[in-house]
């Protein structure tokens, strides 16, 4: 029996990830590391930002003989907030989770700062509070299970019982690790065709390919 939903935030309740993915590869780019959209987001997403920017790091290190230019994660962030004036709900999911009457929580490897700004700025932080939860919540974020641990606790609902709806393989393997059934959401703007094969690989046990689609299979737990 399923008793509680936890949801990732970027690119499953917000379509932040498309924008972040114009940050980032745009940005690299101008420093000389280019990557193929399909294998940056096999790589890099689902992760909290000191791990990604420590791989970034270590890339750069690798591909180059140089670490990041001085500044270039704080030039990301002023992008990135840029970006985040188009930012929208990932199609049907303020409705979608509105219609959720198990308990909730979010579960993301976004900064508390940064989430409470995406949730708030797509009307979801209301559905969600008090139960919103962010890499800085733990010590150790995805693939990590710490996250979804620390979400199941507050929610008193024990790990088995909880079902995970994340996008990327690093969050599909936290939720399995955390002893959770996960479905992987490709509904996300920056989903791409191989996206659901990588999700399935990782563990997840169904896809899901779009909200409504999502609404339907909860109402059914």
């Amino acid at each position: 029996m399923i008793e509680a939903v936890i949801f990732d935030c970027d690119g499953v309740l917000v379509d932040s990830e498309v924008l972040a993915l114009e940050v980032e590869l745009g940005s690299l780019a101008e420093i000389g590391l280019d990557y193929s959209r399909a294998d940056f987001v096999a790589q890099f997403t689902g992760r909290s930002n000191e791990a990604f920017f420590a791989l970034l790091e270590e890339d750069s290190l690798a591909r180059r003989g140089r670490g990041l230019p001085d500044g270039f994660r704080e030039a990301c962030h002023a992008k990135y907030r840029t970006a985040y004036q188009r930012l929208v709900e990932v199609p049907g999911a303020r409705a979608a989770v509105a219609g959720v009457v198990l308990p909730k929580a979010v579960a993301s490897s976004s900064t508390r700062a940064a989430l409470g700004e995406k949730l708030r700025l797509t009307q979801l932080w209301e559905l969600f509070a008090p139960h919103v939860y962010s890499a800085d919540h733990v010590v150790h974020a995805k693939p990590a299970p710490d996250l979804f641990l620390h979400a199941a606790d507050a929610l008193r609902v024990a790990p088995a019982a909880c079902l995970v709806l994340e996008d990327s393989t690093n969050g599909v393997a936290a939720g399995r690790a955390a002893g959770m059934r996960v479905w992987g959401f490709t509904g996300g703007g920056h989903m791409d065709d191989a996206s659901g094969a990588r999700l399935l690989s990782a563990g997840a046990e169904r896809l899901i390919a779009n909200w409504p689609e999502a609404a339907k299979a909860l109402a059914s737990l």
